[in-house]
């Protein structure tokens, strides 16, 4: 089976020839001009064109030529393969290789597993719950994160003084 990434949904049409707008779920929209099809409930649909509006991005695809059409679309996910976006720069993550990551300090306390990643817009913060469904905040920023491997599944942290009470 194929590595599938979300990286948006569809949340209305725009016009009467069938495109869809669509909330981009990636830090940088420009990503679909990249791509040359995205699949939405299992089926694969060519890019024909897309265009920003503020946040969000439009897309022209393939085989979808009316509002009708591209209502039953709507509020649906899409979806990439990982191998067309490439790799990322050094420090970047998908947030769904982080999710489930247990994090530890680097005195080997354990703290929980990442349950969700908050954009704040200056960093992130990982949302950790502990066994007893405690959440703690985990900002995402050099002095605090010492060591991320999603493929082992574990973050190292360094708290500040009072992140962790």
């Amino acid at each position: 089976m194929k590595d599938l990434l979300e990286i948006g949904q569809i949340v209305n049409t725009r016009g009467l020839k069938g495109e869809v707008k669509v909330i981009p779920w990636c830090d940088d929209a420009s990503i679909y001009e990249e791509l040359d099809y995205v699949i939405i409930d299992g089926k694969e649909f060519d890019i024909e064109t897309v265009k920003y509006h503020k946040n969000f991005v439009f897309l022209k695809l393939e085989g979808i030529n009316a509002i009708e059409e591209a209502e039953k679309y709507r509020n649906k996910v899409i979806l990439v393969e990982r191998e067309m976006l490439g790799d990322l720069p050094e420090g970047v993550y998908y947030i769904c290789d982080l999710l489930g990551c247990s994090v530890k300090t680097v005195e080997g306390e354990f703290l929980g597993k990442i349950d969700d990643v908050i954009k704040t817009g200056s960093n992130d913060v990982y949302s950790v719950r502990n066994e007893n469904n405690k959440q703690i905040l985990i900002p995402v920023i050099d002095e605090v994160i010492i060591e991320v491997n999603t493929e082992e599944k574990y973050v190292i942290i360094k708290p500040l003084k009072g992140l962790i009470d």
